[in-house]
């Protein structure tokens, strides 16, 4: 049974149960329980929406979801189960009404997957991506964990072109939910979960959604304070083919700062001059994988890598730098932190 089937038949045995409603009820406890500004319809039209409904021909909209629950007295989750996705605050200007209901229906039943679907779907995982800057991997996981998994089953369920459409947005979305856990040290979890984005970034063909996964790998390595594994994963992300040049140049200073904890500082050097090289072609627009990967991000990750090869001035110009061009809704985040800490330690041993 499809999940709209599947929420079809609990609409009805809602309604049915005692004391049962017929649905003009159900449509005017509807409008009883919406705001005057709702501007709901008026009870026969809701009655024809109720039947669609209660036939799997439709799902409700984003507008009757709270609505509908309210009425029958019930959470929205636990009416319409593992159905939707979360939509964050903020979307009203890139998602219309028509948007979140295809969306739905989508969900509901994967042979409507189409361009606007997963376009929609995009949209909402780039939003995440900056909340997880402004709020930090604890405040969105559960709602990441359960939108990965729903997208990843719609994409089992894709054929044909509309597979191909949402393939990479699969990619990216178990990338995501790997970093999250990567950010709350979730280890196991994150490796996993990158280790899945990773051979479905390979099918696509996409080798900045390839390497932004291994890049995290590496990130994590670092922050079980594993260099050797780091730079493994660096170099692996490095000489990944199809990599954006912005890429390349963050994991080659993230591969010489491993290093120079290694105490390969010769090659560590190398590596420097690898990025260095690579600075022009990195200035070009970063893939929206790694938004982040500015010319001026660089220059924390080259305050790291100073710093292990213990040339603390310098460190601490690359860190402040950095630290002090960063957006402002990136200045707190999560993995900011470890910037910040840094630069601390440098200026209290200058």
């Amino acid at each position: 049974m499809s999940a709209d089937e599947t929420f079809a038949v609990r609409l009805r045995e809602l309604r049915e149960a005692p004391p049962y409603w017929s649905r003009s009820d159900l449509a005017r406890r509807i409008r009883a329980v919406a705001h005057p500004d709702d501007d709901i319809p008026h009870v026969p039209s809701l009655v024809g929406s109720i039947k669609q409904w209660e036939s799997g021909i439709h799902m409700p909209g984003r507008k009757y979801r709270p609505l509908l629950a309210r009425a029958l007295g019930i959470s929205e989750g636990n009416l319409f189960g593992d159905i939707g996705i979360w939509h964050p605050q903020g979307l009203e200007d890139e998602l219309n009404e028509d948007d979140h209901d295809r969306l739905a229906s989508a969900l509901a039943r994967p042979s409507r997957l189409d361009r606007p679907v997963v376009e929609a779907l995009a949209t909402i995982l780039a939003r995440q991506r900056r909340l997880d800057d402004m709020l930090g991997p604890n405040a969105i996981m559960a709602a990441t964990a359960a939108e990965a998994d729903a997208v990843v089953a719609l994409l089992r369920e894709a054929h044909g072109p509309a597979r191909g459409l949402l393939l990479p947005v699969a990619a990216e979305y178990v990338q995501f939910h790997g970093w999250l856990n990567a950010e709350a040290r979730n280890d196991q979890a994150a490796l996993h979960l990158l280790t899945d984005a990773e051979s479905l970034a390979d099918e696509t063909g996409d080798g900045s959604l390839v390497a932004q996964a291994t890049d995290f790998k590496g990130w994590l390595a670092r922050q079980q304070g594993v260099p050797r594994a780091a730079v493994r994963n660096f170099l692996a992300a490095h000489h990944t083919p199809g990599a954006h040049p912005a890429q390349r140049l963050g994991d080659a200073v993230q591969a010489a700062h491993g290093l120079a904890l290694l105490g390969d500082t010769g090659e560590a050097r190398r590596m420097l001059d690898v990025a260095a090289a690579l600075e022009e072609d990195a200035r070009s627009q970063a893939p929206g994988t790694a938004y982040w990967l500015t010319p001026d991000y660089h220059h924390l990750n080259i305050g790291l890598a100073l710093l292990a090869l213990e040339e603390g001035r310098a460190a601490a110009e690359h860190l402040r730098h950095g630290l002090g061009t960063l957006p402002a809704d990136q200045h707190g985040a999560e993995w900011a932190q470890e910037y910040h800490m840094a630069l601390h330690r440098t200026e209290a041993h200058a």
